[in-house]
């Protein structure tokens, strides 16, 4: 999952040694390639999911159903990712639950059993996350150390991997590379880029108080952890759906439709690294409210004209839309009046992660129902509540 935080001020109380410029630099450069190889693995999985869909016979409610193993896994996970993170330190949670996440994916169409799918997707949820949580809590403090913006960097880095790996997936059917070779070479890579971008990390310990269990957002926090909810099912839709839907609705190729998970990434990826730039010039509500709308107008141009480019062009405009979205909302989070930055960023984020996992499982079962054009139809729906309760959600929290 993809968040953000202000440069200003750390919402993490994990500590760390003050390093010198070029270990901070290299640490950073280590966490990008974590980042990227985060990307890249849930593109590998979004990629393949029609290949999953025809490997078990699944129809789109049992798909479905198989992707909510994977919002469980992680749901289980964050319910203990603060303890684990604190006792551990992100650098030895991020080498573990990577390298377990990449071999959840070599893993996919390994199985017979439907069962054998249910739980390969809960270890990848459950991994997943908690390897999210662990570069999330280095990036808020090397941001915090090195005193100016990274964080959209770091968030551009995750798009860039979506968008090499949905790239390379298209690629390799064409060169006559099975599914499972992609898969082991996927898997093999990724473990390999994360073991060796971890020595770089920095070793960081945790306050007793970042140990605690989460407790649930009220008020005003209880509304951005919705809206961030919200953006994060969008985003989500587009990992988990975005091919099947070019596959299935437009009759496109592998090779074309995997393109349509590419255009989101490389989109999302373009306005994250400008992300940091536009944040300094333009007010959270308009940002908001004009991220929402255009997010919204994307999935409505792919929903509605029958044709593979007007697919690939709404998808672009779908990940440029959301681009912004997080960063928006974690920002005024950890500025909430009577909050700490700590808990209205760990809030948010819980609910946004939480939205992000389970969101493309109700969207199958819609289309199990109706079509999946209906279900991604939620998505237009999502992106206007998030424009339009923009002023409610940050206007009175002070975010710059």
């Amino acid at each position: 999952m993809s968040a953000s935080s202000p440069s200003t001020q750390s919402p993490s109380r994990l500590s760390v040694s003050l390093p010198d410029e070029a270990r901070l630099r290299a640490a950073a450069w280590a966490l990008r390639i974590q980042f990227f190889v985060s990307g890249a693995l849930f593109a590998t999985w979004g990629v393949h999911v029609p290949t999953v869909k025809a490997h078990y016979g699944l129809g789109e409610q049992a798909l479905a159903i198989a992707m909510l193993a994977s919002g469980v896994g992680a749901l289980l996970a964050l319910t203990q990712a603060g303890r684990v993170v604190g006792r551990f330190g992100p650098r030895g949670v991020a080498g573990l639950t990577g390298v377990l996440c990449a071999a959840g994916v070599s893993l996919l169409i390994v199985p017979d059993a439907y069962i054998g799918l249910v739980l390969i997707l809960m270890l990848f949820g459950a991994t997943a996350s908690l390897f999210d949580v662990a570069i999330n809590a280095e990036a808020t403090e090397i941001e915090h150390l090195a005193d100016r913006p990274l964080m959209s960097g770091f968030h551009a880095m995750f798009s860039l991997g979506g968008m090499v790996g949905a790239g390379v997936g298209s690629l390799l059917p064409l060169l006559g590379w099975s599914t499972q070779t992609h898969l082991l070479a996927a898997c093999g890579t990724g473990m390999a880029l994360i073991l060796l971008a971890c020595p770089a990390m920095l070793k960081m310990t945790a306050a007793p108080g970042d140990k605690q269990p989460l407790s649930l957002p009220r008020g005003v926090l209880a509304l951005i952890g919705t809206l961030a909810a919200l953006g994060l099912i969008a985003e989500g839709a587009m990992y988990d759906w975005s091919v099947l839907f070019l596959k299935q609705e437009r009759d496109s190729s592998a090779s074309v439709a995997a393109l349509g998970y590419a255009s989101f990434s490389l989109a999302m990826a373009l306005g994250r690294f400008a992300g940091d730039w536009v944040r300094a010039r333009v007010a959270p509500v308009p940002l908001m409210a004009a991220s929402g709308a255009l997010a919204a107008t994307g999935m409505a141009l792919a929903l509605v004209v029958p044709v593979e480019g007007a697919g690939l062009l709404g998808f672009a405009l779908v990940g440029l839309g959301l681009s912004n979205v997080v960063p928006v909302l974690f920002s005024a989070a950890s500025k909430v009046p009577g909050v700490s930055a700590a808990h209205g960023i760990a809030a948010v984020s819980s609910l946004g992660y939480l939205g992000m996992m389970s969101g493309p499982p109700l969207i199958g079962m819609v289309a199990e129902h109706a079509s999946l054009t209906v279900g991604l139809a939620c998505v237009v729906v999502f992106a206007l509540i998030m424009a339009f309760s923009a002023r409610r959600a940050l206007g009175g929290t002070g975010a710059p």
